[in-house]
């Protein structure tokens, strides 16, 4: 039991890291067409996510590989369950890196023009589908004898909209502190006035989703159980609050950072109510995939916790160096990456 525990957390940190990190790509990308006026600044914004979108997706894939490998019943039933939105996942995340790229590839107007919307489009769709999704499994599946009882077209409920607009705000916040720490000149002042109006969007959103949520899911059920994990949805809000007192004074990288924790901690919040569900049944609590009932052998647990320990902090060392390698501010006049 002690592995299967530590394997959901290890599973959650993945996921929570992978919304902090490709979050501001996201929310860059959606926010780039609106920032970026001349060719010289819609370059530069570029280049802000350019060298670190794909590193980023790493996560993605780590933490599909950590399902496959810990919870395999779990990942099949994903598969199975939530085909459809898994493959506009997919296409959104492959327009996406291939509009980064293509881009370049011409000068001419209307080849950039159609890549830039693609990029819009497809760094929209990507996050809204995975919120929708997770949204959709923080209120419960219809999944009864082990067989799926909805479809693609319910999950657009109410309550999966509602994450997916949390999301999307939260992202799109995320997104605009970093361009406006990582672009220097217009786009970097455009970031720097529209920030703050986000942040009180996001923080009107995020009232609203808590209030529904204790209404619409079972995620409180934990905490009133254990009232001291109420600590990590407060330290949420003292990192959002932080964010936004931070950008204030003027300090982008300080903001950006904080809200770097507040995507994490929002996410954990979300998978500490969820524990030890995986995908859980709104119809048949028995019918629940958790993190007991869906796990690989204690041998094939050991054996991975054993790769993990040696592999992660390599892709972390190595996107850091990433980091720091490209942490001076992006120039208009430069262009490119």
């Amino acid at each position: 039991m002690a592995l299967q525990i530590l394997w959901y957390c290890l599973w959650g940190l993945l996921w929570a890291v992978y919304f902090m990190l490709d979050g501001f790509d996201f929310g860059a990308g959606m926010l780039r067409g609106f920032l970026s006026r001349t060719e010289e600044e819609k370059e530069a914004s570029l280049a802000a996510i350019g060298p670190v979108w794909n590193g980023n997706e790493v996560w993605l894939i780590t933490a599909g590989g950590a399902t496959f490998a810990a919870f395999p019943a779990t990942y099949a039933s994903m598969f199975s369950f939530l085909y459809l939105p898994m493959l506009l996942i997919l296409f959104s995340l492959i327009v996406r890196g291939v509009s980064i790229e293509f881009r370049e590839k011409s000068n001419g107007a209307r080849w950039r023009k159609s890549w830039d919307r693609a990029l819009t489009i497809s760094s929209l769709t990507a996050p809204l589908v995975l919120a929708l999704g997770f949204g959709n499994i923080f209120e419960g599946l219809r999944i009864q004898g082990g067989v799926y009882q909805g479809g693609f077209w319910p999950l657009f409920n109410p309550y999966g909209l509602l994450t997916a607009v949390l999301f999307i705000a939260l992202f799109l916040h995320h997104g605009s502190l970093w361009l406006e720490y990582r672009c220097s000149g217009p786009v970097s002042e455009r970031a720097h006035a529209l920030a703050p109006k986000l942040w009180w969007v996001l923080l009107a959103v995020a009232a609203v989703f808590l209030v529904v949520t204790a209404f619409a899911t079972k995620l409180l059920a934990n905490y009133l159980v254990a009232p001291i994990l109420f600590l990590v949805p407060i330290a949420s809000v003292a990192a959002l609050v932080a964010s936004r007192m931070l950008h204030a004074r003027g300090k982008a990288l300080g903001a950006f950072l904080a809200s770097c924790g507040t995507v994490l901690l929002v996410v954990t919040t979300a998978l500490v109510g969820l524990f030890p569900n995986l995908l859980p049944s709104s119809v048949d609590t028995t019918s629940s995939l958790t993190a007991f009932n869906s796990s690989s052998s204690q041998y094939t647990l050991r054996l991975m916790a054993i790769v993990a320990l040696v592999f992660v902090p390599i892709v972390v060392l190595y996107q850091t160096l990433v980091y720091r390698f490209f942490r001076s501010k992006v120039r208009a006049e430069e262009g490119g990456y």
